[in-house]
């Protein structure tokens, strides 16, 4: 029989982490905290930058370190930490630097010193992380999209009653059968002291279990899912909004369990040659709003109204089967836990590298007063304090840095997909890009994995898309009459003139030195040659090195590279759930409205989640003769499913 399932709380231990930082150095930070200065201190604990961190997730155990450069053309991209002992002045693969205006602390590759005429270094400078903090970030995401099963203490027994150690299910010939409950689930009565006990539904029970108005479950998920808003379906279901929030939580604990049946198990036993992946990032904003009792005129320090919230997203460019979909918001994470944190690690006179909350841009550490040696002033101190206090009196939870959140995310996609070749597609965003060259850095070393850059002006009307649509057509048709190719398919005529152009042209260039050549990305994209008619043209790059590939198998690449499949979710997700959609404009034409966007991006999560497997599962889109559904496209299963079919686990 099949147990009721619960949501993972924030005191489940899904991952456990070696803590990277021993009890006898925790006993040395204490002592140094007050001898040295915060740079010192830095120095002197800063072991963790290029130390594997080693965790066990559901049993299994993992390590990872991604401090390493992050350039595909670089001789040392993906490659650990080394200092080469047998040369003069044992130097290092990298060094620790600082870049920019804010001076953020950076990964330098240095020359290499045993074989300087085989490859080239390029100076490259890749952020420097912290893998606790990425760690800490799976663990959130494993542990928001994760069930547990309902472990329930029951007392079937009156106190001193002699056959107490005995239950139901083990003997029961000690008990009685007293009927179901209206639920459906049985009632046992002990033969001896007579006390009564009920059990707790199994997983098809549970539809009414602990539900108030079950009957309403189905159009509340219709509801959500087709832009209703939360106080417009609270009128038309007649509940209160702590109802529609319970609602929402139970829907999303259906599609968590229906995804661990349908998604994970299939895509554990299957495997795929080749995966194309494409990747974006959908920003929406969160109400940020005072908690109870923090209003009022003695409140005068303001923040922020509006918070800009990333949700990254990945799915399959030729299914469209969106495997994640992640809020970049920690809503669990308290300033009390980053605060005791500080107390006991003294991540403020840590580098951001080294920090336990690292994945929090603006509040990595909680402030404190200053040190013996602390070259912060007491008037600095303040500063910094009244501002985390300020933020604690608005929505719980903090933001997390997108770069954070995109290295677990593919960390996870990585682990539940099983592919022995990788393409991905996105747009020229730097957190995407370098999570993607840590996570695939043996991938993309061993030419298995490849990057693609699709680029799309989405400042063109519906008209020029047009136009620019037939221009192309024609364009293809002319140059395939033109070379006496007899097909009159668009698809074919494009794969014919890449090849010729791939020819000639090159993605990379090479450089010439006195001691050797090398190659080094180009930045040089092209025109594809299929427009699509509502975006028309778009241009292609490639970052990673295609040199050992014919012409013909890079136009084959490039011909699939499209962003179709995160620009298809990302429609849904605005056109169908109310909380997310673009701001409405007001009657001054210069200002927006967020009026419905949420408070708490929970729910942002759990609506996202939702969606994602109607989807994937429920809503088949045709494409010439075939009419299926992305997971059916994607081979992992056979069925179209509707909503009583997740919502009622049939």
């Amino acid at each position: 029989m099949a147990k009721p399932k619960e949501l993972l709380s924030k005191e489940d231990v899904v991952l456990e982490v070696s803590t990277p930082v021993s009890q006898e150095e925790l006993e040395n930070r204490k002592m140094d905290y007050d001898v040295l200065t915060p740079k010192q201190f830095s120095t002197k604990y800063n072991e963790s930058l290029f130390k594997p961190i080693e965790f066990s997730l559901f049993n299994k155990s993992y390590s990872f370190q991604f401090n390493f450069c992050v350039n595909p053309y670089c001789k040392w991209h993906g490659l650990q930490q080394e200092r080469f002992t047998g040369v003069k002045g044992k130097p290092s693969r990298y060094i620790l630097t600082s870049s920019g205006y804010d001076m953020r602390k950076m990964i330098q590759c240095k020359p290499d010193p045993i074989n300087p005429n085989i490859g080239a270094t390029l100076r490259c400078k890749s952020a420097a992380l912290s893998n606790w903090s990425i760690t800490e970030e799976i663990e959130r995401l494993v542990r928001i999209n994760s069930v547990k099963n309902e472990e329930p203490d029951y007392i079937f027994h009156k106190e001193e009653c002699p056959h107490e150690a005995n239950t139901p299910f083990e003997m029961p010939s000690r008990f009685y059968k007293q009927g179901k409950s209206s639920t459906g689930s049985q009632q046992w009565q002990c033969k001896t002291c007579k006390k009564k006990t009920t059990i707790r539904p199994n997983s098809k029970q549970t539809v009414i279990y602990k539900q108030k108005r079950s009957e309403i479950n189905l159009l509340f998920t219709k509801l959500l899912l087709n832009k209703e808003p939360i106080t417009r379906s609270c009128e038309v279901l007649g509940i209160g909004s702590g109802t529609y929030y319970d609602k929402l939580e139970f829907v999303y604990r259906r599609c968590l369990e229906f995804l661990e049946r349908y998604e994970t198990k299939p895509l554990q036993n299957k495997e795929f040659k080749e995966m194309w992946i494409n990747t974006d990032k959908m920003t929406y904003h969160l109400n940020n709003v005072r908690k109870k009792g923090m209003g009022g005129s003695k409140y005068n320090d303001l923040e922020e109204t509006i918070f800009p919230t990333n949700v990254v997203i990945s799915a399959d460019v030729f299914s469209r089967y969106v495997f994640r979909s992640d809020v970049t918001y920690d809503w669990d994470i308290s300033l009390e836990d980053i605060n005791e944190d500080t107390i006991r690690y003294k991540d403020d006179h840590l580098g951001i590298y080294a920090r336990k909350n690292a994945r929090f841009p603006k509040h990595s550490f909680y402030p404190q007063p200053p040190a013996g040696n602390d070259t912060q002033t007491e008037s600095e101190y303040h500063n910094e304090l009244s501002r985390i206090e300020r933020r604690a009196k608005y929505t719980n939870g903090l933001h997390v840095n997108s770069t954070y959140t995109t290295i677990a995310h593919y960390w996870l996609i990585k682990n539940l997909v099983k592919a022995s070749e990788w393409r991905f597609i996105t747009d020229e965003d730097s957190s995407i890009m370098t999570a993607l060259f840590r996570v695939f850095a043996k991938e993309i070393r061993l030419s298995d994995s490849h990057h693609f850059l699709c680029h799309t002006d989405k400042t063109k009307t519906r008209t020029q898309s047009r136009q620019e649509f037939i221009e192309a057509r024609e364009e293809l048709l002319e140059w395939g009459e033109f070379n006496e190719y007899k097909t009159k398919s668009l698809r074919e005529l494009a794969r014919f003139k890449l090849e010729k152009l791939f020819e000639t042209h090159q993605f990379h260039k090479e450089v010439k030195t006195p001691t050797g050549s090398y190659l080094v990305y180009a930045d040089n994209p092209i025109e594809h040659p299929l427009a699509t008619i509502d975006r028309g043209y778009r241009t292609v790059d490639c970052t990673t090195n295609l040199s050992s590939l014919e012409p013909s198998e890079i136009a084959e690449l490039i011909l699939n590279v499209n962003d179709n499949a995160t620009n298809a979710f990302i429609q849904q997700i605005r056109r169908r759930l109310s909380i997310l959609e673009r701001p409405l404009s007001t009657a001054r034409a210069d200002l927006k409205s967020y009026i419905y966007a949420n408070f708490n991006p929970k729910y942002a999560q759990m609506a996202i989640t939702i969606l994602r497997t109607y989807t994937n599962f429920c809503v088949p889109y045709k494409t010439g003769k075939i009419n299926k559904t992305p997971a059916q496209r994607l081979g992992i299963t056979d069925k179209v499913f509707d909503l009583k079919d997740i919502l009622y686990m049939r």
